[in-house]
């Protein structure tokens, strides 16, 4: 191309009558360059943009094959086009397989059929380019999303490591020691812990933290879909297998091979459902709805129920064999009640994701608003929690003290039998640790009437051990005696 954005033409003849004849048949539509010889043409080759050479097959010094040879090193993406006599026919071999011409004119040519090869031989370098152009975008497109994918998945498993998921509690404790242990296997887990205590956030991390961590994580709530569309889902389907199946379509199985697939609600399976997991994990292999061939599949299962899995395998409710295979490595994720020792830190670490996620500055919970937290029931747990403190965010302004009024939860007055001060009475004036002290004597005297004064069986409903309990009893000045049966 040129100034003027018309196509450049190169024309080398050692007759001038030849060049002549071709400049007034080419030049309406493009720059036309001649030369009388290959050398010369070689330098303006260098200088210029030329999109078509023409060259005379028999000039002295170098022929038109010789010279389209070294105009390759020059430019190689310019069309050739070869003007021959009708007894050059070995000239034509050469030219077609040693310089890769485009096409070859025969001496003399008309004035039309030139025009015509010369717009085809243009228009063929305009495409030439425009695929160049088309897969360079694309080549920098697929690299801005192989860097964009590197991203997100560092991303991903900064979001699913284990400081989000927040707990100094004795009983969160040993959830993270159980997951230290699973998390390098492939084995088969399953999540017990009722709805809200975050049970798809610790299958992610013992994804996201594990071998598998670079293949695809799917998670899929069982209890949501009727049975046959719960069965395309996963296992996918073949066209025609039932009304609307179009086409051919993989399942969540066949898409997480390699990686892992997480099964919510696994106790609110049908019977014909239990029977087509316990397959997969027998066999290793998926058969699509409609399909007569099985599938092999390498996916490594970790499952969740709310529910007590047991009892229902003692009631018939679940099969006893589909349990063994799923209950290989089983964690109980404790729900909220039972760690309320880390509802300050959750509340700080929703506090802080919520502010940065609406841009909000400086909001602060009041003592009389944590401690409603501390002592609400919280029957969703971790999600009701974190719902709670995202509401507060939204209608809390800048630099704001949050009240308990931006709750929707009553504010309770919880005293024990032996007459036990309120602990959510606070004052304004109250810290953060006073409050917490308050609630954990509160529960420990709680825990102590309940049980008649058992340490052991304290410890373990608090999560606490005999030792920590028995400090945490001294500091308060706490008599377990106090609480035994006379």
């Amino acid at each position: 191309m040129n100034s003027n954005n018309r196509p450049t033409i190169m024309v080398i003849d050692d007759e001038q009558s030849s060049l002549n004849a071709v400049h007034r048949t080419l030049r309406r539509q493009y720059e036309v360059l001649l030369s009388l010889n290959g050398v010369s043409a070689l330098e303006l080759l260098k200088q210029n943009e030329v999109v078509v050479i023409i060259a005379d097959q028999r000039m002295p010094e170098m022929s038109g094959v010789e010279f389209f040879q070294r105009a390759l090193e020059i430019r190689p993406e310019a069309i050739r086009i070869l003007l021959t006599g009708y007894t050059d026919i070995e000239a034509i071999i050469r030219a077609v397989n040693e310089a890769n011409i485009f096409y070859y004119i025969h001496k003399p040519w008309e004035p039309d059929e030139l025009r015509m090869i010369v717009q085809r031989a243009v228009e063929q370098y305009q495409l030439k380019q425009e695929n160049k152009r088309l897969l360079e975008e694309l080549k920098k497109a697929n690299e801005k999303l192989r860097t964009e994918n590197i991203l997100l998945h560092r991303e991903v498993e900064r979001q699913y490591t284990f400081e989000n998921i927040v707990g100094n509690s004795a009983a969160m404790q040993k959830v993270f020691q159980l997951m230290r242990k699973v998390i390098p296997t492939d084995t088969t887990v399953l999540l017990i812990g009722e709805t809200g205590t975050g049970k798809e956030l610790v299958a992610r991390a013992i994804h996201y933290n594990g071998p598998r961590k670079d293949r695809v994580f799917v998670a899929q709530n069982c209890g949501a879909l009727p049975d046959s569309l719960l069965e395309s889902l996963l296992f996918g389907h073949v066209k025609g297998a039932f009304t609307g199946a179009t086409a051919d379509k993989k399942g969540l199985f066949e898409l997480a091979d390699g990686g892992t697939i997480f099964l919510d609600e696994i106790t609110d399976t049908s019977p014909a459902m239990q029977q087509r997991l316990l397959r997969v994990l027998q066999e290793g292999e998926i058969h699509p709805v409609g399909s007569e061939k099985t599938i092999k599949v390498d996916v490594r299962i970790i499952s969740a129920t709310n529910r007590n899995i047991e009892e229902a395998v003692q009631e018939g409710k679940f099969r006893e064999d589909l349990f063994y295979r799923l209950n290989v490595f089983p964690i109980h994720i404790p729900p909220l009640r039972e760690r309320r020792e880390d509802i300050p830190l959750l509340v700080d670490y929703f506090l802080q994701k919520y502010m940065q996620k609406m841009g909000k500055h400086n909001l602060r919970l009041s003592s009389e608003a944590l401690s409603l937290l501390m002592a609400a029931e919280l029957p969703g747990n971790v999600r009701q929690l974190e719902n709670l403190i995202e509401r507060a965010v939204t209608l809390a302004e800048d630099n704001m003290t949050i009240s308990p009024d931006l709750f929707q939860l009553k504010f309770p007055r919880l005293r024990t039998a032996r007459g036990e001060g309120d602990f959510t009475a606070t004052h304004p004036s109250r810290t953060l640790k006073e409050i917490t002290e308050s609630m954990e004597r509160f529960y420990i005297i709680q825990a102590l009437q309940e049980h008649h004064g058992n340490i052991t069986r304290v410890a373990q409903k608090l999560g606490l051990s005999r030792l920590g309990l028995h400090k945490k009893m001294q500091r308060f000045r706490i008599n377990p005696a106090d609480y035994k049966l006379s």
